[in-house]
C-alpha cells in the first residue's frame, strides 16, 4: 500500500506527539505522593434505604474498593491504593483491632514508595484511634484519619470532600511532622485534641484548642502546631506493644453510687479512670471505694465529663496523699487509651502522672 511522504511525515508527528504525551502523563504520576488508604469500616463505608436517610443506615457496607473509584478525583491529587483492614462500625473496634491497625499503620511508614497514609474510620470511637495511633506509631509521615457523618447514599453526604481531603493532606508534605490529623469538614484537627462533640450534624468534630488548620479547594492552610509529644517524639512504639492492660471507666453523676468502681476493682482491670463531674470532682461518698481501689493496686485517674478545661491536680481532691492521677484535659476516653498505652511501661503514679502531662 502506497503512503505520500507527506502522510507518512504526518503519522510519525502524530506517534512523537502520542509518546510524548504518555511519557508526560507518566512523569506527572510518578510526581504525584503515593498514599495507601486503609478502611475499617463506618459510616463513611455507610449505606442508607433512601437518599434522605442522613442518620439512618448500616454502617461499614462499602469496601475500599469501591470508595476509592467512587472518587475519581483522588487521581489528581495522589496514588492511591486501598487495603480493607477490617470492616466494622467503630462502637464495637476492640483492643486488638488498634494493635493490627497500629501495627499495620507501622509497617506502610516504613516502606519508601509510602509517602503517607489515611485510615477510614467510624466516628464514635474515631478520636480514641487517633489518639492511640499519635502514642504508638513512629514516622514523621502524615497520617490521617478520617470519616464522615453521612452515609454516601445521602443528599448531604461529607465523605466523599472529608476522604478528598484527607488524601490531599496525607500526601502533602507540608503535613510531616504534624503527628496523626483528623481532616472532618474541612478542618485539620491534632488527633489528640479532636472529639465528636455532635452526634448528627456534619461540623460534629472539634477541639477546645482549636483546629491546626483547613483545608480548602486542596489546598492546605496551617494556623498552629501540637505541643504535645507524639509519633516520632513518643516514647511508646507500637512495633514492641503486643497486648493492652485493661482499663475501665466509672463515670461520675448526681447520687452517684459505688457500683461500678466496686465491680471495676473487682474486675482485674489495672487502672480505673473516674469521668468526674465540674473539675474532675468525686462525691463523697464513693471517695472511700476509690481510695481502696489503689491500696488494693488499680491505678487512679481522674478525669472530668466535662467537654473543656482541664483537671487540676490537687484540687477538688488531695490527689498526692491518695496517689491518684490527674488526667489534664483529656476526657474519660482519652485517658483511657494513653493509660493503657502508659501501663505497658510502668505503673508507678508519679511516672504516669509525668505522662498524662507530657502527652
Amino acid at each position: 500500500m502506497y503512503l505520500s511522504p507527506r502522510f507518512r511525515a504526518f503519522a510519525a508527528g502524530a506517534a512523537l506527539l502520542a509518546a510524548s504525551t504518555l511519557a508526560q502523563a507518566q512523569q506527572a504520576q510518578q510526581a504525584l505522593p503515593n498514599v495507601v488508604i486503609l478502611a475499617t469500616g463506618g459510616t463513611i463505608a455507610g449505606a442508607g434505604a433512601s437518599a434522605v436517610n442522613s442518620a439512618t443506615y448500616a454502617a461499614a457496607k462499602v469496601g475500599v474498593d469501591k470508595l476509592i473509584a467512587g472518587l475519581p478525583e483522588l487521581a489528581k491529587v495522589a496514588n492511591v491504593r486501598g487495603e480493607q483492614v477490617f470492616q466494622v462500625a467503630s462502637e464495637s473496634l476492640t483492643n486488638d483491632n488498634l494493635l493490627t491497625l497500629a501495627k499495620r499503620v507501622s509497617a506502610l511508614s516504613k516502606q519508601s514508595d509510602v509517602d503517607g497514609i489515611v485510615i477510614t474510620h467510624g466516628t464514635d470511637t474515631l478520636e480514641e484511634t487517633a489518639y492511640f495511633l499519635t502514642l504508638t506509631v513512629h514516622t514523621n509521615k502524615p497520617i490521617v484519619v478520617v470519616g464522615s457523618m453521612r452515609p454516601g447514599t445521602a443528599l448531604s453526604a461529607d465523605g466523599a470532600l472529608n476522604l478528598y481531603d484527607a488524601v490531599n493532606v496525607a500526601g502533602s508534605k507540608d503535613a510531616m511532622g504534624k503527628g496523626v490529623l483528623v481532616t472532618m469538614g474541612d478542618n485539620i484537627d491534632s488527633g489528640r485534641d479532636v472529639s465528636k462533640n455532635v452526634n448528627i450534624k456534619t461540623s460534629a468534630f472539634s477541639s477546645q484548642w482549636g483546629p491546626l488548620g483547613m483545608v480548602v479547594e486542596g489546598k492546605n492552610y496551617w494556623f498552629r502546631a501540637p505541643v504535645k509529644r507524639h509519633t516520632m517524639n513518643s516514647e511508646f512504639d507500637i512495633d514492641s506493644i503486643n497486648a493492652l492492660p485493661p482499663v475501665e471507666i466509672a463515670m461520675g453523676y448526681e447520687g452517684v453510687s459505688s457500683v461500678a468502681i466496686d465491680a471495676i476493682a473487682k474486675s482485674g482491670a489495672k487502672a480505673l479512670v473516674h469521668g468526674g463531674t465540674g473539675n474532675g470532682s468525686v462525691a463523697d461518698r464513693i471517695v472511700p471505694n476509690l481510695q481502696k481501689a489503689r491500696a488494693d493496686g488499680v491505678i487512679v485517674i481522674r478525669s472530668s465529663r466535662v467537654p473543656d478545661g482541664f483537671v487540676i491536680r490537687n484540687a477538688e481532691q488531695p490527689d498526692d496523699k491518695n496517689d491518684w492521677v490527674v488526667a489534664h484535659d483529656l476526657r474519660p476516653q482519652k485517658a483511657r487509651i494513653l493509660a493503657m498505652v502508659a501501663l505497658t511501661k510502668t505503673n508507678n503514679t508519679k511516672e504516669l502522672q509525668r505522662i498524662f502531662w507530657e502527652y
